[in-house]
């Protein structure tokens, strides 16, 4: 069961009415959401999409029926037991990190970004990001792992030579395994454009 599936079910199990909603499954060997809303005094529409929700997971079988030549549907118990089990390693794929890790990088000029460092340490504890201008302007404070704190006190300045990630990882002596969180820290510093990837050429100080 993936994460999207997990998060459906859970969202179904969490609405105030599912406890009851399920125990009218249980005893009922089948039912409409018609007779399900009046039992339960819910919106027809409630009915219908908790029931929908459950079908479309497997938990129960619809079935459509006529009634008067008016077509509608039926739903029974498919399964009586929910099990939830899913691998959250699935919520990452880090297939391509090797190769992001070869790229150049180092702190773009005029980013506007505060570096603030953690004591007297080699180490930044948080960094300040900034958009808009004027009264417009809004500020944003990251908290960084020690990893990522580690990683950007030895990011290249813009008057500097870039440097790839793995070698500004192996100046800070960090092992592959911090590879995806600092990988994660400089998409975002990239999209505050804090940072510039594979400069074409160095700029002209």
């Amino acid at each position: 069961m993936n994460f999207t599936e997990v998060s459906k079910i859970s969202n179904l199990l969490a609405k105030e009415y599912a406890a009851d909603f399920l125990r009218l499954l249980v005893v009922y060997k089948t039912i409409s959401a018609s007779e399900a809303a009046s039992l339960l005094e819910l919106h027809i529409k409630t009915a219908q999409d908790f029931l929908e929700g459950l079908a479309q997971m497997g938990i129960l079988k619809k079935e459509e029926v006529y009634e008067k030549k008016r077509p509608y549907f039926r739903y029974t118990m498919a399964k009586k037991q929910i099990t939830i089990k899913t691998d959250l390693s699935e919520l990452y794929d880090g297939s391509g990190d090797q190769d992001k890790s070869k790229r150049k990088i180092r702190e773009r000029i005029n980013a506007g970004a505060i570096f603030t460092p953690a004591g007297a340490g080699q180490k930044i504890a948080t960094v300040t990001l900034f958009t808009g201008e004027g009264r417009k302007k809004k500020e944003r404070k990251i908290s960084l792992t020690e990893a990522q704190g580690t990683f950007l006190f030895y990011l290249p300045f813009p008057t500097e030579t870039p440097k790839t990630i793995a070698e500004i990882q192996k100046k800070a002596s960090l092992d592959g395994s911090y590879l995806p969180e600092i990988l994660d820290i400089i998409d975002l510093l990239q999209q505050y454009n804090v940072i510039e990837i594979n400069p074409v050429k160095d700029k002209e100080m």
